[in-house]
């Protein structure tokens, strides 16, 4: 195990480039967009789609991490199980938060909003572009349900392939589709010197406007 004082001396220097209000977007998802093709285009970044999704019932928080589909006006849209545990706590309390942790950017983006399911049509136009490995894992896991072994497992995405040999089109599940996050706040956090980070937070106001606010770090 690391030692203490190792973990407790971990740490590096940020850099000098951060955030000026006045060059600011007024749409939080416009900087949003611009952060995420840096982050793809950048080498050492490893899916710059991933995301860490958090959920909470009955007090109890619950993250994992997905991968972001779609980009739009209007939010953040992932898929999934409709049967998982995530989907279980969303139709409890459809109040999430999105964690994008750019590290080698030396940034990191909060996301604060309401799940949603997507319509079924969009959903089934998005699994049809899913590789077959993929579409096929769709049926053989029941997300977060227990195994009794590693070989439950192939075993199920054996027999779904020779249902649906390959050529053959594959339906999307009933129990499967996408959620759109609609923010109501998005928060860009950009590493500076001296721990003196910026922290620039975007709220949706009563009018559905975008206002500013600066954070203390």
């Amino acid at each position: 195990m690391t030692n203490r004082e190792d973990i407790a001396a971990m740490r590096r220097q940020y850099g000098e480039v951060g955030l000026v209000e006045a060059n600011l977007p007024a749409d939080p998802l416009a900087l949003f967009d611009t952060w995420l093709k840096d982050a793809a285009s950048n080498e050492i970044v490893v899916e710059a789609n991933a995301m860490v999704l958090s959920t909470t019932v009955d007090d109890q928080p619950t993250s994992r991490t997905v991968l972001l589909k779609d980009l739009t006006d209007t939010g953040f849209t992932f898929f999934s199980n409709y049967e998982s545990r995530k989907a279980e706590q969303i139709a409890k309390n459809n109040q999430v938060s999105l964690v994008f942790p750019w590290y080698p950017l030396e940034r990191q983006v909060i996301v604060i909003g309401i799940a949603s399911k997507i319509s079924k049509e969009e959903s089934e136009k998005y699994f049809a572009t899913r590789p077959r490995g993929s579409q096929i894992g769709a049926w053989a896991s029941a997300q977060s349900s227990e195994l009794s072994s590693r070989a439950q497992l192939e075993k199920s995405f054996k027999d779904f392939e020779k249902k649906w040999p390959e050529g053959e089109a594959i339906p999307m599940p009933d129990h499967w589709g996408g959620y759109l996050v609609t923010p109501k706040s998005i928060e860009f956090w950009q590493g500076r010197y001296s721990r003196l980070h910026d922290r620039i937070r975007y709220v949706r106001d009563d009018n559905n406007n975008w206002q500013i606010k600066r954070l203390n770090p």
